[in-house]
């Protein structure tokens, strides 16, 4: 699919309105969907009180206590997605899902049927209502990022208009918060005042990702038009003893199958940046969509798109049959190098191609790198994601974190711990978060040893608005050979981790 002239038909709200259907929900009361303890998706009766995405759930519901929430969850959105876009592909064939709520289209087929562009949006808003009871918006221009941005808005940009459309946006439409909040320091609030910054600059300055976003802002393709037209072997195909007819199978089956797309990637030196996924069922019903990512696929995403859509077919199509035949093509692939790894950037290739190589081998969870999180305990503060996934914290970890360790154990664990006076009896810690005896001994799996000092206890009060509120304490112990962090929770003792 060339990237001039794109159709885009977007769904607002869609993680809300996917979370409503699930669970009989009205959209009619306040619904936000939360990623971890902060909002990525409100209704509008929410923002009209007030809500907003980015916002932090103890702060929204203080703000609107009749709050209903819901966690994010990308395959709930994609499996009620499916009727969506199958009724825009029955009005103009050929879309590409971008996301779950978005799906893409050259416009000059649904356009040159129906005379024109508002004609096309209209009768295509109109087949979704009917069709799915789904409110749609529609909007033509001729990149997909500024397509994206004229469905927000229900707005058919002429042609050789768009840098002019996109010219008086803010620059917040970039989904880049870092390089977004050093344009704003700069000065540059606007997509068209960055757009003015010479592309050489923009590259010597902030790099290659901001380079992109820099074409997004003049009106220029995501990529440069020159793909690679990918050889036909690449593709990978599976076909079943038992048809596939349940979601857990169908996990399964997508993980295995993605994992050795990926490797024949690999082994290439590619990164597929659109997916093809086609299936065939027992009794020959043919089934087939295209994912587009703005950014080349990794094994997870490979994987997530593949679980996804077959979750769609298998929960949402009237299929008659299992499926018996599935097939990945990577429609549209670019060099491996052009996978942001956030290891060593495109510095060391080789062990870029090393690290595709050994993926490709082991799967998507075989490699992980750490990522630096917000968080007041050990297991907050770091997390591990599947080198080549986004690597960026749940919650910002510079923001004040009121009881935060300054100094993380070396070693993490959760085991039961005992700490005892020099009675035998156990030590517990008071409401005024004080200890009941002086400790003695420390028991961990069986074993006991002498206390020789201890720092603390000190709270671990969180959601302390909620009729729930999580309490607990930690102490750190030291012991003749070693130091150890524990933690009381539900009157019990734990061990959190193990000073070097």
């Amino acid at each position: 699919m060339r990237d001039a002239r794109l159709l885009a038909v977007w769904c607002p709200d869609w993680p809300v309105v996917a979370a409503c259907t699930a669970t009989g929900t009205s959209q009619h009361v306040p619904v936000a969907v939360l990623d971890g303890n902060e909002i990525v998706s409100t209704s509008a009766v929410a923002r009209a009180e007030g809500i907003r995405r980015a916002m932090r759930k103890r702060m929204a519901e203080s703000m609107c206590p009749e709050l209903v929430t819901f966690e994010h969850d990308p395959q709930r959105d994609a499996r009620f997605f499916e009727p969506v876009a199958a009724a825009v592909e029955e009005l103009a064939p050929g879309i590409e899902v971008v996301q779950p709520g978005l799906v893409a289209v050259p416009a000059r087929g649904p356009v040159g049927y129906f005379k024109s562009a508002e004609q096309a949006a209209e009768r295509i808003v109109d087949h979704i209502a009917a069709q799915t009871n789904v409110e749609a918006q529609v909007g033509v221009a001729d990149s997909l990022f500024a397509a994206t941005k004229a469905a927000h808005r229900n707005v058919i940009v002429p042609p050789n208009r768009t840098a002019e459309f996109l010219r008086p946006l803010g620059v917040h439409e970039l989904d880049a918060p870092e390089l977004v909040d050093l344009l704003r320091r700069l000065g540059l609030k606007t997509l068209g005042a960055f757009a003015d910054v010479p592309e050489n600059a923009v590259a010597s300055r902030f790099g290659g990702p901001a380079t992109r976003q820099h074409r997004l802002a003049r009106g220029l393709p995501e990529r440069p038009l020159d793909k690679r037209r990918p050889a036909p072997e690449l593709a990978v195909a599976e076909t079943f003893d038992d048809p596939v007819d349940r979601i857990d199978s169908a996990a399964f089956a997508a993980k295995i199958l993605s994992e050795r797309l990926h490797e024949n990637l690999a082994n290439r030196g590619l990164a597929c940046t659109r997916l093809g996924i086609h299936a065939r069922t027992e009794n020959d019903e043919e089934l087939h969509r295209v994912w587009r990512a703005a950014e080349p696929l990794t094994p997870r995403g490979i994987a997530d798109r593949v679980r996804w859509q077959l979750d769609g077919w298998l929960t949402r199509e009237r299929l008659t049959s299992g499926i018996r035949t599935l097939t990945l093509e990577p429609v549209e692939v670019v060099n491996g190098t052009a996978l942001q790894l956030g290891l060593w950037g495109h510095d060391d290739e080789r062990a870029v191609r090393a690290l595709l190589h050994v993926q490709g081998l082991l799967g998507p969870d075989g490699v992980l790198t750490p990522v630096l999180d917000g968080g007041r305990g050990p297991r907050e503060q770091v997390r591990l994601v599947p080198w080549g996934d986004e690597r960026v914290p749940l919650q910002n970890p510079d923001h004040p974190w009121p009881g935060r360790l300054t100094r993380a154990p070396a070693t993490l664990a959760d085991d039961p711990a005992e700490l005892r006076d020099a009675a035998g009896d156990e030590v517990g810690v008071t409401g005024r978060l004080e200890l009941t005896a002086r400790p003695k001994s420390l028991v961990v799996n069986g074993k006991a040893q002498e206390v020789t000092a201890w720092a603390g206890p000190w709270p671990v009060d969180e959601r302390w608005w909620a009729p729930d509120p999580h309490r607990a304490a930690r102490i750190q112990v030291q012991t003749p050979d070693q130091a150890f962090l524990l933690i009381r929770r539900d009157q019990r003792w734990f061990l959190e981790g193990v000073y070097d």
